[in-house]
């Protein structure tokens, strides 16, 4: 387990900005909201804060996950976007770089999952006790000894993208908690959410805003 944190120092990429929704880039290695203690206290949510004051927390992404992250900004567009996650009324897509190459070109993991707690915060797979998780993935690409694969959950269980593929034999690259060997030696984790759509909280229209993978 890493126990340093050491966040990077990159600008704020915004990547769309209106009156009630604010979608920024989140940089590997930041964490979404703040930890426990002063030294977790810088965060995606507090660096928005200082440049939009009104903004307000939708959802996270893990710390070391990259990628597309929606801001609200105001309390009408929090519950209206906090309602479509909630029901999996918004689409994610996210490509990441995983150890081997799976033998099929798509498919779809339903394995449950639940926090291993004597080994928090990472998380298992357990039949019994296990909440419901599904991720859909289809390989784009072979690189080697490696792949690239997009990735598409139904559902937003804690490290879910993580553990799934860890299941299935290939561990997403870099990955601090569930690579070993080989596939952990890379300079971060490689996950990035590259795609978010929803329905605008401002009449509803689909909405998808992009970000393009930075490995």
């Amino acid at each position: 387990m890493e126990t340093e944190y050491d966040p990077p120092q990159d600008p704020l990429v915004i990547l769309h900005e209106d009156a009630e929704v604010l979608l920024v880039d989140k940089p590997s290695g930041l964490l979404s909201v703040p930890g426990k203690g002063p030294h977790l206290a810088d965060c995606l949510l507090t660096r928005v804060q200082q440049v939009f004051p009104g903004a307000l927390l939708v959802h996270r992404l893990d710390r070391d996950t990259s990628g597309v992250m929606i801001f609200a900004m105001t309390p009408y567009a929090q519950r209206h976007l906090g309602l479509q996650f909630e029901k999996r009324m918004t689409r994610k897509t996210y490509v990441a770089r995983v150890w081997g190459v799976p033998a099929e070109p798509a498919g779809t993991i339903d394995l449950p999952l639940i926090v291993d707690w004597p080994n928090r915060p990472l998380q298992k797979v357990c039949h019994d006790t296990g909440k419901p998780a599904q991720t859909d993935w289809k390989r784009i690409k072979d690189e080697g000894d490696t792949a690239r694969v997009r990735m598409f959950p139904r559902t937003g269980r804690s490290h879910q993208l993580r553990v799934h593929m860890l299941s299935i034999g290939h561990p997403i690259l870099g990955d601090p908690f569930y690579a070993t060997g080989p596939a952990r030696d890379y300079p971060r984790l490689m996950l990035h959410s590259e795609e978010l759509r929803f329905n605008h909280p401002q009449g509803g229209r689909s909405t998808k805003i992009r970000s393009k993978a930075p490995f």
